[in-house]
């Protein structure tokens, strides 16, 4: 049994496109899961029987336009998360409910208003995954992407704006004195007259403010602005590290920067990305695992690592058993950034052949843990005990029995240890990750 109070946080990454990858293609996958909504209804329903803290979900604004790809896989459409969580909100009723929302190209006024709203709708079980997009400039009246230092700039003053409007009531201004007549002190409603680079907004907001605070903001970039971002306003940091060894760094590094800036360092909780393939037995997992892999088309597959990472030459076109060649000493993309390094370091460090790096990258760059619940279970304590992180945000495909495999066995066998909760602490996400309500910076103190 583990002898500390401390506890591991269990997030769950559901793809917003219902299904990822090739496991569309498996006899288990439902048809329509993609446009389903019992599809994700069902999952939150596990995930909350399993006390996770939150589900996740990721978005894009755009469509890469390669046509192997589009054919092969389920890159093409998506849920709004803005629109799947309100339902899924009153589907549930404890565990947190976390929705990607861009920076670039949303507007200020417009995700403050949406995410208080939810955070209403869910009793305060909300977050915010506040991310500048890899792609989508092409459908917002741009030639192309904006660049990456602007992303991270304009987001810089976009989270200032945003949670400047969520202070726009202090939390006792609406009195609803019915003899008085007096509906609201005026006194606390605080207007913010915004003028910045990037956003004019004057406010006030339009929503009551938030059931938490603030919705529990997630980030999720490891590049210099994205660290940057994530020790000023991050409360959960989705990242993705593949040694020990290399999440202790990170882990350390975050939680100092945090520091440096008066923030308690407690109040970050490091998340790591990990995609679990559970078996009863090691060969067992090893079979489900391998079974998946041979859905997934190679080709497209690899092209689209090319791409995503600007390798700079295409891995579809090296003979499969190949070892895949240096990156470039010197690099940089308009993308993913951090990603980039992530897969750059990895060929240094493991010199794979082409087939090794498809297989570690099926995840899309996360780690790819396959074993029983007692070996996942020995993994995760390792990590969470060495100071490597303090839960992980687990990289679920959106197969059903995926997530059964999770929740029956790798679930017991942390609390059976004493690493993970049997029952949810509080009401709000907030509380259930430790995390404090955040006053009105206007109130009087």
């Amino acid at each position: 049994m583990s002898t500390t109070d401390r506890q591991i946080i269990l997030g769950a990454f559901i793809p917003s496109s219902g299904i990822a990858g090739s496991n569309w293609r498996h006899p288990e996958a439902g048809t329509d899961s993609f446009r389903d909504f019992e599809h994700f209804r069902w999952i939150a329903e596990k995930l909350e029987a399993a006390h996770f803290h939150a589900v996740f979900f990721n978005d894009t604004v755009n469509i890469e336009l390669d046509p192997l790809a589009l054919a092969r896989g389920p890159n093409s459409v998506r849920w709004d998360p803005l629109v799947l969580l309100p339902a899924l909100a009153l589907a549930t009723r404890r565990i947190g409910l976390i929705a990607t929302a861009s920076t670039t190209y949303n507007e200020p006024y417009n995700i403050a208003r949406k995410f208080a709203s939810i955070d209403h709708l869910s009793g305060g079980r909300v977050g915010w995954n506040l991310v500048t997009s890899l792609g989508g400039g092409e459908n917002f009246n741009l030639d192309a992407h904006v660049q990456h230092a602007d992303r991270y700039e304009r987001a810089e003053e976009f989270y200032d704006v945003v949670t400047g409007l969520w202070d726009s009531w202090e939390d006792d201004a609406f009195v609803q004195d019915k003899t008085s007549g007096t509906w609201l002190d005026v006194e606390k409603m605080h207007v913010l007259d915004h003028h910045g680079k990037h956003f004019q907004v004057k406010g006030p907001l339009n929503a009551a403010r938030p059931v938490q605070g603030y919705p529990v903001i997630a980030q999720a970039g490891s590049s210099d602005s994205g660290r940057a971002l994530a020790a000023r306003a991050g409360e959960l940091i989705f990242t993705a590290q593949h040694t020990v060894e290399q999440g202790r760094t990170f882990y350390a590094e975050i939680k100092q920067r945090a520091r440096e800036l008066g923030r308690d360092p407690a109040h970050l909780k490091v998340l790591p990305g990990v995609s679990t393939i559970v078996g009863r037995t090691q060969a067992e997992a090893q079979a489900k695992y391998d079974r998946s892999q041979a859905l997934l088309d190679p080709v497209s597959f690899l092209r689209s690592i090319s791409r995503f990472t600007s390798l700079g030459y295409d891995l579809s076109e090296l003979p499969f058993d190949s070892l895949v060649p240096l990156p470039p000493e010197t690099f940089d993309t308009n993308t993913h950034k951090s990603r980039q390094k992530l897969v750059f370091d990895l060929i240094r460090r493991e010199r794979p052949t082409v087939r090794q790096l498809f297989n570690k990258l099926t995840a899309g760059g996360h780690r790819v843990l396959i074993g029983t619940p007692a070996s996942i279970a020995d993994d995760f304590q390792e990590w969470f005990e060495s100071g490597a992180a303090d839960g992980f945000n687990v990289m679920f495909s959106g197969l059903h029995q995926g997530i059964s495999d999770f929740t029956d066995g790798v679930v017991p066998e942390l609390q059976r240890r004493g690493l993970f909760r049997r029952e949810y602490q509080g009401s709000t996400l907030r509380e259930n990750l430790g995390l404090p309500h955040i006053p009105n910076r206007n109130a009087r103190r």
